[in-house]
């Protein structure tokens, strides 16, 4: 799944997720929790965190594989937040030979996007998202899952969130036109209702699925 900062493809993803079974897999959640467990491929992100770099493609492509070839992978998987690029992507596909790849781009406005994320806020303890907008909690400033503070982040700020879909931006620009020619593109409008939105992904997918069906009779 491809999208900038609050397009809603977390949202979305977790949809497809509970539709259709497919295990959702952030790489940024990932790395987190390998550095927590202190996996050995963990500390060797840690270390890259430590001083302040990017944790290298050896390592993300190292967990990646890990983690898609377990059992629940099998029938399919959601992946956010990589790849980033075409080298990703080309890594990507050496994992695995003859996919069935589906990429979705949840787009929206940049005004939009920069609305949304000033009003995003995170719980303190849990880390889960909420949108003052879209999403609210139930009880204003405290998480619905554990109760936990609701703060906004120091990127949230209008003049950041411009910055950083800026370097999205760059850094997809030829990621969207590479998977374009490969003919896997669906630019989806995040402009709508979440459930319009999920309506329009599953419009995709099921067209996939069928055609996937369709290709094994064949074979």
């Amino acid at each position: 799944m491809l999208g900038p900062p609050g397009s809603g493809k977390g949202t979305q993803a977790d949809l497809i997720e509970e539709k259709y079974g497919f295990p959702k897999i952030s790489t940024g959640d990932m790395l987190r929790q390998a550095i927590q467990e202190e996996t050995p491929l963990g500390k060797q992100a840690e270390k890259s965190v430590n001083r302040g770099e990017l944790v290298s493609d050896d390592i993300v492509v190292a967990m990646l594989r890990e983690r898609i070839f377990q059992e629940d992978c099998r029938r399919g998987y959601v992946l956010d937040g990589f790849p980033r690029n075409i080298p990703q992507a080309r890594r990507l596909e050496e994992l695995h030979k003859d996919p069935s790849e589906v990429v979705l781009d949840i787009r929206l406005s940049e005004e939009s996007l920069i609305e949304r994320l000033s009003a995003r806020r995170v719980c303190s303890r849990c880390q889960a998202i909420y949108n003052l907008t879209v999403k609210p909690p139930k009880k204003k400033d405290v998480c619905d899952v554990c109760g936990g503070d609701l703060i906004l982040r120091g990127d949230d700020n209008p003049e950041i969130i411009q910055e950083r879909l800026k370097v999205y931006r760059e850094q997809t620009e030829e990621l969207v036109q590479y998977y374009k020619m490969k003919k896997l593109y669906h630019p989806i409008n995040s402009s709508q209702e979440i459930e319009n939105v999920f309506r329009d992904i599953c419009t995709v997918l099921d067209k996939m699925r069928e055609k996937s069906r369709i290709t094994e009779v064949v074979r």
